[in-house]
């Protein structure tokens, strides 16, 4: 398959190391036999088969291919012992094939054999004959070159597997954490649409008898409602699952039983209320206070027992949550990093997206970490 990518910072040192060595090699004299005749030539020979280095990943087997043929056949014209950059380049180009295509597919196969062909016709090209220790250095060398090409495919291939596998844990981290707040919001709905329901019935009670179009108008709106919360009810039975929490509605007015709770597990922290606490949507103040309750349970899992301070500021048109702690105690301070991304930040990013609000997570300066929320009212 040919590979449209251009050629990467490594494809250029190994190109122009491969040229610098060919060079070098055919003017300064080889080492594995005499000095060549007609020097330019092979000096030409030697920059082609850079450009060809650089370009392998695009057409790896084509390469590989057309440069073990070129080498046999002059092997077969010229016999003389090959310089150490054909072989070198030899092994650069199995390698770049077989870290590109699949195991024991027909262009790894094909080109084992167009390397086996080219070390056979080096070795018989060779002069002085070539001894058995100049076969064992060749095999090894080209199964250094094949097993390292086959190590590299299996690390990528494990790589993007790992990369997938995380993204996936993360889409399941969103959906149980959306699953867990359409759960909750939906005890609250429930609630609002009986009570609607039933201020709609005293309504209706209340009426003249010549309303009798009115009447009808309510007892629609009755009807409405009662099998809406039927339906909620249906609904909220599926997500809630055998082992649902039906406990009191958490809310900001809860936050002192919380506190109480993290103290409880080793995690000093203090609690601010600014500006004049107004009544909260349900909705919204549930969310807030999970977003409080969620930082808090990071703050202990990550940093430990330490110190933290939440603040809980009414401003005119939005609530601005902030939970900070004072990091880790010693020697616990690398155990929090890579934890930032975790599943309990998007659970508290969902939330807070669900309002039309922001929420900012992060490392402070102080060693710290701390999480920060601003939600509509």
């Amino acid at each position: 398959m040919l590979h449209r990518r251009p050629p990467t910072l490594v494809d250029w040192i190994v190109a122009v190391a491969v040229g610098l060595f060919s060079i070098a090699e055919e003017i300064g004299g080889r080492s594995t036999g005499p000095s060549r005749e007609q020097l330019p030539l092979w000096i030409a020979a030697g920059v082609v088969t850079a450009v060809g280095v650089l370009f392998r990943r695009r057409a790896p087997f084509a390469i590989l291919c057309v440069y073990s043929a070129v080498n046999v056949l002059l092997f077969a014209l010229t016999p003389q012992m090959a310089a150490a950059w054909q072989f070198y380049t030899e092994l650069v180009l199995l390698f770049t094939l077989l870290s590109e295509v699949r195991p024991g597919s027909a262009k790894a196969v094909a080109g084992l054999a167009a390397t086996g062909a080219y070390v056979v016709s080096m070795l018989a090209a060779s002069s002085p004959r070539a001894g058995w220790g100049d076969v064992a250095v060749a095999v090894v060398m080209s199964s250094i070159a094949a097993g390292a090409g086959l190590a590299v495919r299996r690390h990528r291939a494990l790589a993007v597997q790992a990369a997938e596998r995380g993204e996936l844990l993360a889409r399941e981290a969103v959906s149980e954490e959306r699953a867990r707040i359409a759960r909750e919001l939906h005890d609250i709905v429930a609630h609002s649409v009986s009570l609607m329901t039933m201020q709609t019935g005293g309504v209706r009670l209340m009426l003249r008898e010549d309303q009798e179009r009115e009447r009808q108008v309510l007892a629609s709106i009755e009807e409405t409602g009662r099998g809406a919360v039927d339906e909620l009810r249906r609904m909220l039975g599926l997500l809630r699952g055998p082992q649902a929490d039906t406990g009191p509605q958490a809310g900001l007015d809860r936050l002192d039983d919380l506190l109480d709770q993290v103290r409880a597990a080793g995690l000093e922290v203090t609690l601010e209320v600014r500006g004049d606490p107004v009544p909260l949507p349900a909705g919204l103040d549930l969310s807030a206070y999970r977003i409080v309750q969620e930082a808090l349970t990071n703050a202990l899992k990550h940093a430990g027992p330490t110190r933290a301070a939440v603040t809980v500021d009414y401003r005119p048109g939005e609530l601005r949550l902030e939970v900070v702690d004072h990091g880790p105690r010693q020697g616990r301070a690398r155990a929090r990093v890579g934890q930032e991304g975790g599943h309990g930040l998007i659970g508290m990013r969902e939330r807070a997206a669900l309002f039309h609000g922001t929420l900012t997570a992060g490392p402070l300066a102080s060693g710290g970490f701390g999480v920060r929320a601003v939600l509509p009212l």
